[in-house]
């Protein structure tokens, strides 16, 4: 599991009081959001400015266009050019960077806490005096290409999850990645992404989060000052794109030059944005957890040790999400082992989870790991932020950043087995096969 830490479970209890630190929220007159997490263990804070779009936003022809925009973020604006940005964060001893995900996109500064000034006025001028040159975006789209060719075209198993997705969501906006379709990043133009920089970046469509040592009052004040006078906008409104029932499961292959082929199983499963069976996306992460937790879950222990059949293995699922979306188990299969037999022995474990109940020892287990681990994030500024931050972009209170260990442990094994009995079903799955190729071959397609 790619969250997954190993750790002795039971330094959990030995975790000073700092972690739980006081949240504090505001709403500026123009709509702006503000959460401000104290922690006063460094003199550090970190600064981020959630906007609530992404690629579930972006309708088909402009996929991708919130990751470009994100890139020319760092073009500057008419007061403080792309590298003048980039060199006042370096000279205030600072770091800096910016994410594009499905439900939403947002742009860090890390600093001494007596820097958040400055990443308050370099955020207020570009959230409305981006300055998007043609000659800006001509050089930037074709960075943003590549990155696309690094990460996905010429990485196989990332095009095979892709193309999951793709199968998988029939109307869910998560049928593309934030990366969006080369098609349409060839496509896109400047004017495009001017159009989507007004439409919504805009104070009242944005989540201004800081963690660190600081005074939350003072935080108040410093966001008043500058960006209390941005004005507001109309925001369009995102529409609920629910899946169509499902009508039997899905195939997809794939054929790309590759060493090993590779196996993707993903369900379709609720999340805590998409579903009011609100203890469903715990269950299933426990779930997640019992499968794929480190050498003694399920997957490792008998399906590469057991019998054999993977060389690797990994569950994913993400409960804090906005639509529903997948729970994908995924494995390369042991030589001399076929992808027929490796999803014979995926399938198994699911059936396994389905029919008997988590014994309390492995129950306990996963909870302590689980809790562990998100003890430990916590104590990291940046995690702080951005746990809050996500929670808030897609309309979930940010106050379940301080129930999740209370969820975790309120998961029963039955509740366990119910939602493995009720998404992981032949229904809600989508396979998709990786076959490798030789170069030759992929010329004769």
């Amino acid at each position: 599991m790619r969250y997954f830490i190993t750790i002795f479970c039971t330094l959990i209890w030995l975790i000073p009081s700092y972690a739980a630190s006081s949240t504090h929220e505001y709403t500026l007159k123009n709509g702006l959001r503000l959460l401000v997490k104290e922690n006063h263990r460094s003199p550090i804070v970190v600064s981020q400015i959630w906007y609530k779009v992404g690629s579930a936003y972006e309708p088909a022809g402009i996929t991708g266009i919130s990751h470009a925009l994100e890139h020319m973020m760092f073009k500057g604006t008419p007061t403080i050019s792309g590298d003048e940005f980039n060199k006042i964060i370096a000279e205030n001893g600072g770091e800096f960077n910016a994410t594009t995900a499905f439900d939403y996109t947002y742009y860090y500064e890390r600093l001494a806490a007596d820097k958040l000034p400055l990443s308050f006025k370099l955020e207020a001028d570009r959230m409305q005096n981006l300055k998007l040159t043609q000659d800006d975006f001509t050089k930037e789209i074709q960075v943003v290409m590549e990155e696309r060719r690094l990460r996905l075209d010429d990485n196989p198993q990332a095009t095979t999850e892709e193309r999951l997705f793709a199968a998988a969501h029939l109307a869910s906006p998560y049928h593309h990645f934030p990366i969006g379709w080369m098609s349409d990043l060839q496509e896109m133009t400047v004017e495009d992404l001017k159009a989507w920089y007004h439409t919504w970046y805009a104070p009242n469509n944005a989540i201004l989060v800081v963690a660190g040592d600081v005074q939350p009052e003072q935080v108040y004040q410093l966001a008043e000052q500058y960006f209390g006078s941005i004005p507001a906008k109309t925001i369009p409104r995102l529409k609920k794109q629910p899946e169509p029932p499902a009508l039997g499961q899905k195939s997809v292959t794939v054929k790309h030059e590759a060493k090993l082929p590779f196996l993707l199983l993903g369900y379709n499963v609720p999340t805590l944005g998409s579903t009011t069976e609100t203890w469903q996306p715990y269950a299933l992460t426990v779930l997640a957890t019992a499968l794929d937790g480190g050498q003694s879950a399920r997957l490792a222990k008998n399906l590469i040790r057991g019998k054999q059949l993977a060389v690797q293995t990994n569950v994913e699922y993400d409960p804090y999400q906005l639509f529903s979306s997948l729970f994908i188990l995924s494995a390369t299969p042991a030589s001399k082992h076929s992808l027929k037999e490796l999803k014979a022995g995926l399938l198994a474990e699911v059936k396994s989870l389905q029919s008997d109940l988590i014994s309390e020892p492995e129950l306990a287990r996963i909870k302590t790991l689980l809790t562990a681990n998100y003890t430990y994030s916590q104590d990291d500024l940046t995690s702080q932020a951005t746990f809050l931050g996500n929670l808030a972009s897609i309309g979930l209170p940010w106050q379940l950043a301080d129930d999740y260990i209370t969820k975790i442990q309120a998961v029963t094994a039955e509740q366990v087995r119910q939602v493995a009995k009720q998404y992981l079903t032949p229904n809600h799955l989508t396979t998709a096969q990786l076959l490798p190729i030789q170069d030759k071959e992929k010329n004769h397609e």
